[in-house]
């Protein structure tokens, strides 16, 4: 009685499930293309609005373009002049410099430690792995002050009863810098840098590192000789998303260097390119355009890495 009632509740749940979804599966190609045009149709007009002056911008819709021409690289041209109109020229310099290093040092490390958990048994490591992926429960907004201030004036310890006061981390004066930012980035993306690589680099075979224990290999050999080439995969994968994150981030740039000009990356470059009163508006889109460029040509520069990335593990030979 009790199972007929089970079946009787769920089965108009069930039935309503294998409807949508046999619908959904019904669905011709040439409409998801349809819908990837009209998803395509804004970035596309911005796309023609970065090459429009800023009259033809505020006089006409972009599709009079194809018409009325009129195309230029004015904006282009403004948005990278070193200039106080634009400088995005030396805005993606310092991109650079916050996202290379912010991209590279985790991967590095991350990888190392991930090795070290999957194969190297230690007293306290399922403890201290637990621990540091846990991290990842952390909101990264709320550890932004704590480092701004550690960055600004160091870390100090004053001794509950004593007048001594421990230095913990002396000030290295970083607070403005685009080293603070790309500190900043590694350490939130070291936990899940070390959870993703580390399911990654358990899943290789067991054989094949004590194949190599037998031929006399240590853990430095085993980890660049093996883990690193047959980890590919997921290192490109992880290096994609920490670019991308990297290089399109705003909140931790503004907080980490603040009003200092010199050392802005590019998003918060491109947020005050409009001036005051929004005089300069029609820079934006040329602007979004070249800050967008860079990931997109890594992302399908790496795109067989990625793909391959997210494929790894999903089928046991």
């Amino acid at each position: 009685m009790s199972i007929a009632t089970a079946d009787h509740s769920t089965g108009p749940v069930d039935r309503a499930g294998k409807l949508v979804y046999g619908t959904l599966r019904r669905i011709p190609s040439w409409l998801l293309f349809v819908l990837v045009i009209a998803w395509s149709v804004p970035a596309g007009s911005l796309l023609l609005n970065s090459f429009r002056t800023r009259d033809a911008q505020r006089g006409s819709g972009w599709w009079v373009s194809f018409t009325e021409g009129g195309w230029t690289f004015a904006n282009y041209t403004e948005v990278l002049s070193t200039d106080q109109t634009g400088g995005l020229s030396r805005a993606l310099v310092n991109s650079f410099a916050i996202a290379i290093p912010a991209t590279v040092i985790p991967v590095a490390i991350a990888a190392m430690a991930a090795y070290a958990f999957a194969w190297i048994p230690f007293k306290g490591r399922e403890w201290l792995f637990i621990g540091f992926v846990s991290l990842l429960a952390l909101p990264n907004q709320v550890a932004l002050l704590p480092l701004l201030q550690l960055y600004a004036g160091g870390a100090h310890w004053s001794v509950p009863g004593t007048e001594f006061t421990l230095t913990l981390l002396p000030d290295l004066d970083l607070a403005g810098t685009a080293a603070a930012v790309w500190l900043t980035h590694t350490a939130f993306a070291m936990p899940f840098a070390v959870f993703l690589l580390h399911n990654y680099i358990s899943s290789l075979p067991g054989e094949l590192f004590e194949a190599a224990r037998i031929d006399g290999a240590g853990h430095v050999t085993i980890f660049w000789r093996l883990v690193v080439p047959l980890s590919v995969p997921a290192l490109a994968a992880f290096t994609i998303f920490q670019f991308l994150w990297t290089w399109n981030d705003y909140l931790v740039a503004i907080t980490m260097i603040g009003a200092n000009g010199e050392a802005w990356p590019a998003t918060i470059r491109i947020a005050s390119l409009a001036g005051e009163f929004g005089l300069r508006e029609h820079v934006l889109s040329a602007g979004a355009f070249i800050q967008a460029g860079v990931p997109l040509l890594v992302f399908f520069g790496l795109q067989r890495f990625f793909v391959r990335g997210l494929l790894a593990g999903s089928v046991k030979s």
